[in-house]
């Protein structure tokens, strides 16, 4: 998988787990524990794309 694609295919799971943060958070009755995990899992995939665009490139 290229670089690229991999960063589209964790830029498309970090939107996914934001459209279900915000339906999870629309809903009261939704468990605090499994919307914090959510936000866990997008802050782990925001800190996977960051690293994958700073790392130095190698030709």
């Amino acid at each position: 998988m290229s670089l690229a694609s991999h960063l589209d295919e964790l830029q498309r799971k970090h939107s996914d787990i934001e459209r279900q943060i915000d339906t999870a958070m629309q809903h009261p009755s939704m468990d605090d524990l499994q919307i914090a995990d959510l936000k866990r899992r997008k802050l782990a995939i925001k800190d996977e794309i960051e690293k994958l665009r700073t790392q130095p490139t190698s030709h």
